[in-house]
């Protein structure tokens, strides 16, 4: 079982999600992935409640309702990933020298710990999470769980000297046989997510990063998710280590379902 007390600086190990509905949000993940929730509040400086998602016991993700003024402007439905870093101060600060764009200072999530918003200079948003009480996912790549994290962009090159210099990560890039260009990220040993150059046909999508969650059979949770309201964004198709498909849910946040090989 996939584990964890802690996430090594680099490693991606928390996604949450923004919503419209929150409790239709909940319902619908709750049916696909089996995820429970615990609603906990969150004082007058957050959304209100922010709510724990989990399987058995293990806290898997979380997902939260878009406030009035980040409707006004015009945030959409969204998954943020989050990356573990030893020093949230020194990450903004490598991200500013790096090129990227500090959203949002480094500030303090109650005791959990402390995090900053980040975006890359082609525009791809993502957080840094320092750990105090949590250390984000207490369980990833096992059914209903976190597997993988995908950068869409239209600078691959850009994106792997600027997270390389950000988080040290190694991006390799593999043979798609004429293909999207595809690069794996490594954090030290470990893979950890990957970075796909965006096509024509993505028209004005701007960049982004997409949360993978395991499931047992990619045909049927894609079976599901539309009898539940999703949308099928693209597969199901193979790759060389599984089955994934990219789903839009009931509010409009898109993520990606995959069945196949993953780390322990």
């Amino acid at each position: 079982m996939g584990k964890r007390t802690e996430h090594a600086p680099g490693t991606f190990s928390w996604v949450d999600l923004g919503t419209t509905d929150a409790d239709g949000a909940k319902a619908f993940y709750g049916e696909l992935f089996g995820w429970e929730a615990d609603d906990m509040p969150t004082g007058d400086d957050g959304p209100g409640v922010y709510s724990m998602l989990k399987i058995g016991d293990d806290y898997v993700a979380a997902l939260y309702e878009l406030g009035a003024e980040m409707r006004e402007r015009g945030v959409p439905p969204n998954w943020l990933s989050y990356v573990t870093v030893a020093d949230v101060e020194a990450t903004a600060a490598k991200a500013r020298e790096l090129g990227g764009t500090v959203h949002a200072e480094p500030f303090d999530v109650m005791t959990a710990g402390r995090m900053t918003l980040i975006q890359d200079p082609a525009g791809a948003m993502l957080a840094a999470w320092q750990r105090k009480d949590s250390i984000g996912a207490t369980r990833v790549n096992d059914p209903g769980c976190l597997t993988w994290n995908e950068l869409s962009t239209r600078d691959p090159d850009g994106a792997a000297e600027f997270y390389g210099g950000l988080f040290g990560w190694d991006v390799e890039a593999i043979d798609t046989g004429g293909g999207p260009p595809y690069s794996i990220i490594k954090n030290g040993d470990r893979t950890n997510g990957g970075m796909m150059g965006m096509q024509g046909e993505q028209g004005e999508i701007p960049p982004y990063w997409l949360p993978y969650f395991t499931v047992e059979s990619t045909d049927d949770a894609v079976a599901r998710a539309g009898q539940l309201g999703a949308a099928t964004l693209a597969g199901p198709l193979d790759v060389p280590t599984g089955r994934i498909a990219a789903l839009r849910d009931p509010q409009g946040a898109a993520f990606a379902v995959f069945q196949g090989e993953v780390d322990d």
